[in-house]
């Protein structure tokens, strides 16, 4: 056999045990409801921000903008978002907010800037379990606290909030639906 065969086996090989760590982030990733009081790295917190930063979005247009927050010595102010303990239990909070005038449009009038915000925030999440820190989406805040609080323009909107930090509980097992129940081919 000649080397081409062997380089690519090997690389098949690699692919195929890439994916599976891929599937065991996926897998390994939980909404963490307790942290703790441990600081972020800043490298750990750089890594996670990337990932972010790198997600793609509608024509490539990034109309996201992620506040970073520490909560130390702010957390009464921060319940007023989301009144929970483990809301401001992490040392870190990130608000990622779209920006609606530089969302990319589709024909029919729908405009991205949401959805782009959201897979933004998934890659956040994904990179933080990555790197053994503890995420738990947050939608439903306050948008008005959120807005005053973080001082946003008008032209800014608060899509999701996430603790960030270690986590300092068990993650839960993941009722999932079959798969059969969530994908249907060709047609519905």
């Amino acid at each position: 056999m000649d080397k081409a065969y062997f380089r690519v086996h090997l690389n098949t090989k690699k692919v195929a045990e890439e994916r599976m760590e891929f599937l065991e982030l996926i897998e390994k990733r939980y909404s963490a409801r307790s942290y703790k009081p441990d600081p972020v790295e800043d490298d750990k917190l750089n890594q996670v921000l990337e990932a972010a930063r790198l997600a793609p979005t509608a024509a490539n247009r990034q109309p996201f903008q992620l506040v970073v927050i520490h909560t130390q010595g702010r957390e009464a102010e921060l319940r007023h978002i989301y009144d929970r303990d483990w809301f401001v239990q992490a040392p870190l909070l990130i608000c990622a907010c779209g920006i609606p005038g530089q969302g990319w449009i589709h024909p029919n009038g729908k405009n991205h800037y949401e959805i782009d915000t959201t897979i933004v925030m998934d890659h956040l999440t994904l990179a933080a379990a990555n790197v053994g820190l503890g995420t738990c989406w947050v939608a439903a805040f306050d948008v008005w606290a959120a807005r005053e609080v973080l001082s946003l323009p008008v032209e800014v909107e608060p899509i999701i909030f996430t603790p960030l930090g270690y986590p300092d509980d068990t993650p839960e097992i993941k009722q999932r639906k079959e798969l059969s129940e969530l994908v249907r081919y060709e047609r519905w």
